[in-house]
């Protein structure tokens, strides 16, 4: 390598270490082993050779590295003492010297390689702080500015420097999207790769609801008052179950929050998206009862396969309970857990005859 080719090297090394924060010293030691395996591979692996880069002018050399000896048994690895005189003064039984090997055009090679691995060795620094700077934030609500939407209606969102995107599939249908705008998302995985880290951000995903919630009332980020389950159906309604072993504590009225503010915050968050509050209950009959509000429900059983809720309501309830298009209905089951089957009075008679 020429002296101002390997100080152009460190030079950009340098400004490496200043811009990405990786080590020059690392940067170097990294390119050295990676030299030293491609010598290997063209040259052969029964030497012992070590690839060693200045650390002021950058220039490259191979060394051989063998030890001194009375005899030689294995001149790759052996030298004897008095030819290793000709390489040092006075060398020394069982003493390892170095001996620069001449290989010019691997050398002027080197450069173009060290250049290549340090290119390398940023990308995957890149992605390692890429997947940390997300990952310690998983399962939680970060805020970015939304940089572009391209032609697919993905949203690209900046973070502190870092681009993340928003697919239409993890969008609310609420949502109004708009270049310049700060938004907030929740972070659902964070997953490495053999490339890119897998980034999963949402609008859609019941996190961002409990996020909000603990964001929202210092009672459940304090621990209490706890959110028992979420159901979402993002953009039109969502159910939360909230229970307090403090029984003087008004779970559903705190959430609200004094005057509506807590929960209109939090709806405005979520661009008008209705949100029932429902106090969790231990009783699996009570609870379903509860959650399909705002019906009132006659009755609750739940039948022999343990995992079904029979519930009767009066003909007047029906609709209520089922919701529009049985949304109000398949909330209610995600919820709680269960499959509920809404019958009403009149036909739990019937069966009964």
């Amino acid at each position: 390598m020429k002296s101002k080719d390997g100080k152009k090297f460190l030079a950009a090394l340098e400004e490496l270490e200043k811009s990405k924060g990786l080590s020059q010293e690392s940067l170097l030691e990294t390119v050295e082993q990676a030299l030293l395996a491609a010598y290997k591979k063209h040259f052969g692996e029964e030497e012992n050779v070590k690839v060693e880069i200045n650390r002021t002018t950058g220039e490259i050399k191979v060394y051989e590295l063998k030890t001194v000896v009375d005899d030689v048994y294995d001149a790759a690895l052996e030298i004897s003492l008095e030819d290793a005189k000709e390489y040092k003064k006075r060398p020394k039984l069982g003493e390892e010297i170095k001996i620069e090997v001449n290989c010019e055009e691997f050398r002027r090679n080197a450069i173009q390689n060290g250049k290549q691995i340090v290119i390398q060795k940023v990308r995957e620094a890149e992605r390692t702080g890429i997947y940390d700077k997300f990952k310690v934030r998983e399962k939680d609500i970060i805020i970015g500015i939304i940089r572009r939407i391209d032609d697919r209606k993905s949203i690209f969102i900046e973070f502190d420097g870092t681009e993340a995107v928003l697919p239409i599939s993890e969008q609310s249908p609420s949502d109004i999207y708009r270049v310049g705008d700060r938004i907030k998302v929740y972070v659902a995985e964070v997953e490495k790769t053999s490339k890119f880290p897998k980034i999963v951000i949402s609008r859609k995903n019941e996190g961002l609801l409990r996020k909000l919630f603990e964001l929202e009332i210092p009672e459940i980020s304090e621990g209490l008052i706890e959110i028992k389950s979420v159901a979402r159906e993002a953009g039109s309604r969502a159910k939360i179950a909230v229970y307090s072993e403090d029984k003087n504590i008004d779970t559903i009225g705190a959430c609200i929050g004094q005057k509506g503010l807590r929960i209109r915050n939090i709806v405005d968050e979520l661009n008008g998206e209705k949100i029932d509050i429902v106090e969790w209950k231990e009783s699996r009959e009570e609870f379903v009862s509860a959650v399909l509000s705002p019906a009132k429900v006659n009755s609750v059983e739940i039948l022999e396969d343990d995992t079904t809720a029979r519930v009767i309501v009066d003909p007047s309830q029906l609709s209520l309970a089922i919701g529009k298009n049985g949304q109000n209905a398949r909330l209610a089951a995600k919820l709680t857990g269960m499959r509920v089957d809404i019958k009403v009075e009149e036909a739990s008679e019937e069966n009964n005859d």
